[in-house]
């Protein structure tokens, strides 16, 4: 498949793209700095550009088999404090489903996060852990819930990832995923398998609008 990755430079975005070019793909990755993106791939071709201007990323969206999104709050604490009340991934969103209606492409896998929502989970995520987090995350689920609803409006064929806490663990491909709902104990999966699941679903038309939610 053509892909176009964004968020490529992230940690979740980098395993999308590198296991996109070891599974044979063409990837366009759209990056804000280039120097962060530390794959080098016959098969790769990396755009500088602001996703918040259609303009920049018309080309990079255009005649592609799907368009991936792992764009998200960043989790370092030098960067937290910049992030409040930041709406990055529902503006981010509106700019690319526009762009991609604009251009005819209609395959969209868009990363989100398990968070905000509650449906399977079990008393203690429910009750407990997930309005402690939501109280410290309010501004970041916020943008999330808001990000899906521009999702869900766009006419576009989209798929909404939820995965939960992330880790760096290794690629086993072994997670557990489910429609519209929280898998049991949906407390972490590794970015690798986030990345196997954005990529697994990116070609199949039975995932077309609905919300999975993956954990190990």
């Amino acid at each position: 498949m053509k892909l176009t990755v964004f968020g490529a430079s992230g940690g979740t975005g980098y395993q999308i793209v590198r296991q996109a070019l070891n599974g044979g793909h063409e990837v366009t990755a759209v990056v804000r700095d280039p120097a962060r993106l530390a794959i080098s791939h016959r098969s790769l071709m990396v755009v500088t550009a602001d996703v918040l201007q259609p303009a920049d990323i018309a080309e990079a969206v255009a005649g592609r088999d799907a368009v991936i999104s792992a764009l998200g709050h960043s989790r370092r604490p030098q960067d937290r404090k910049a992030a409040a009340n930041s709406t990055l991934c529902a503006d981010s969103a509106r700019s690319i489903t526009e762009t991609m209606r604009q251009v005819g492409s209609r395959r969209l896998v868009i990363v989100s996060a398990s968070g905000p929502y509650t449906d399977g989970d079990g008393p203690v995520l429910r009750y407990v852990l997930k309005p402690i987090l939501g109280r410290v995350l309010k501004d970041e689920w916020t943008d999330l819930v808001a990000m899906e609803q521009v999702v869900r409006a766009s006419g576009l064929d989209w798929t909404v990832l939820r995965p939960p806490r992330l880790t760096d663990k290794l690629l086993t491909g072994r997670y557990r995923i489910r429609r519209d709902a929280d898998p049991p104990r949906c407390m972490h999966v590794s970015r690798a398998n986030l990345a196997h699941l954005a990529l697994a679903v990116a070609g199949d038309p039975d995932t077309y609008r609905c919300a999975i939610s993956i954990a190990d």
